[in-house]
């Protein structure tokens, strides 16, 4: 399948390239084209899929489950340096970086993006455990990018507190494959996936319960759960915009999705055990831990990228929680929430990038009158907090309705803890938002160019699947549900 190699293989020509040229106007423009590039070929490889079924090559297999998270993560990656040109330009303009900064930049955003679609298309476990290792590396060099001390302090907290997760995800791993030994007719295929998915009911269950810890704690680092979580509001905030854009709605997701893989491994091996839903309500536990404290730290946040960081905390402890739920309902709940969430957050972040830097600050007392001084970035900020609160009729709010009619058939004591938190979130996103975009904007605030194109595109998207989810993407989103639940809606 050429569309495959060519999505994957266009983000490694791209960094190698961007790598090498000096010009800033020639190297963001190629860097907007190779997006565009691995979005279209995405979409031709989605077609094939949807026609041919699944497409499974040594190391790779693309199914309905990623091929949906492919096309998403190369979206969000075009739309972010469709922002990022002339944002960085502004950047570099500003003394903040060099040139050859801008190179590495550039570069990295590539390399970024192709180790995410390579975690994402890969059927091997150790790649896989690879793939998101070089994201984490990829991205320490771009959120210290502007290497002012709180940068690279950042960095340094990123990249111990996901060594060590990664690492216990490797230990986790080691686990699945001992267990592959004495299950698999072929002991050398214990690392793909789809060979210990058809045998699954073969596995060790206990050595896959004590594996499954492992991975939890390990990939849930990456996907910012409690408490595992500290990296991430740092992270945020101190690296460019750009990369707190795709971080929040890509490489989060990337980390969920291995982490619902090796759980569709996991309640294979303990269909007949004691405790057959282990894995589930481990995932329950650390979803609602995160969805609790990340909905009481917004109340006491003063920067604005924080504030947005935590919100990406509470939505995903709210998908680790549907998808720990598991059935029908609550798993096609968990994956609208994460494509409207993921292109809501981007979104935000464009827009949170364009505040701060007409503020020429990130803390949220001294942001104000944004819809006055700038309409479009104040508007832009006044909608994607309404979408990103659940509000009706963006999309958050048909998958968060879908999370809670899930829990009340389920877990309806739960349901009360639910409502409360998203109570007290909308509460602590719009104390602070409501000043920013209404308060008297400070002498001297003027008007600067914004690109608001990234956020006027994902919101009428979000806004879209809101109103009505379109028969292609909830017959898509239904196969996935039937994949890793076993039945679907």
């Amino acid at each position: 399948m050429s569309a495959f190699w060519l999505t994957l293989l266009t983000p490694v020509i791209g960094a190698v390239v961007l790598a090498w040229i000096p010009r800033l106007q020639v190297s963001s423009w190629l860097n907007v084209g190779f997006c565009a590039l691995e979005f279209l070929a995405s979409v031709v490889m989605a077609y094939q899929i949807k026609q041919q079924g699944v497409y499974i090559t040594p190391g790779f297999q693309i199914d309905a489950f990623n091929i949906y998270l492919i096309m998403l993560t190369a979206f969000v990656g075009l739309t972010t340096a469709i922002f990022s040109r002339p944002y960085m330009q502004d950047v570099c303009e500003q003394g903040r970086l060099t040139r050859s900064r801008m190179r590495l930049y550039h570069a990295m955003y590539q390399a970024f993006l192709f180790t995410m679609l390579l975690a994402l298309s890969s059927d091997n476990l150790g790649i896989l455990w690879v793939a998101v290792e070089g994201a984490t590396l990829a991205t320490v060099l771009l959120v210290s990018l502007y290497r002012t001390p709180e940068s690279i302090e950042a960095a340094w907290k990123y990249f111990i507190l996901c060594g060590v997760g990664i690492a216990l995800a490797l230990f986790g791993t080691v686990l699945v494959y001992f267990a592959a030994q004495h299950a698999l007719p072929d002991p050398e295929q214990g690392l793909n996936w789809h060979t210990l998915f058809e045998h699954a009911q073969a596995l060790n269950p206990t050595v896959m319960s004590i594996a499954f810890v492992f991975l939890l704690v390990g990939y849930g680092t990456k996907v910012g759960l409690v408490p595992m979580h500290f990296w991430l509001p740092d992270a945020h905030s101190e690296g460019p915009t750009p990369v707190s854009a795709v971080l929040s709605g890509l490489l989060l997701n990337v980390a969920l999705y291995a982490v619902v893989r090796f759980k569709m491994l996991v309640d294979g091996a303990l269909a007949g055990a004691d405790t057959p839903d282990m894995a589930g309500h481990l995932m329950m536990g650390f979803g609602l831990l995160s969805f609790s404290i990340a909905v009481l730290s917004l109340q006491r946040q003063k920067d604005i990228k924080r504030l947005f960081s935590y919100s990406s905390i509470e939505h995903m402890g709210l998908m680790t929680f549907a998808f720990g739920m598991g059935g029908s309902l609550a798993t096609f709940a968990g994956l609208l929430h994460m494509l409207v969430h993921s292109l809501t957050k981007s979104a935000i972040f464009v827009t949170v990038g364009h505040a701060s830097h007409i503020a020429n600050t990130q803390r949220i007392e001294h942001i104000r009158g944004l819809i006055r001084t700038q309409p479009g970035v104040g508007w832009g900020l006044l909608l994607g907090v309404a979408a990103i609160a659940g509000f009706p009729p963006f999309g958050l709010f048909s998958s968060e309705f879908l999370i809670l009619s899930a829990t009340i058939q389920s877990w309806p004591w739960l349901t009360l803890l639910l409502l409360t938190g998203l109570g007290i979130a909308f509460a602590g996103l719009f104390r602070n938002v409501h000043p920013m975009v209404y308060g008297t904007a400070p002498d001297g605030q003027a008007a600067v160019s914004a690109n608001m194109l990234p956020v006027v595109l994902h919101l009428l998207l979000v806004l879209w699947l809101g109103l009505a989810i379109p028969a292609f993407l909830s017959g898509w989103l239904n196969d996935v549900t039937v994949l890793i639940s076993g039945k679907g809606l």
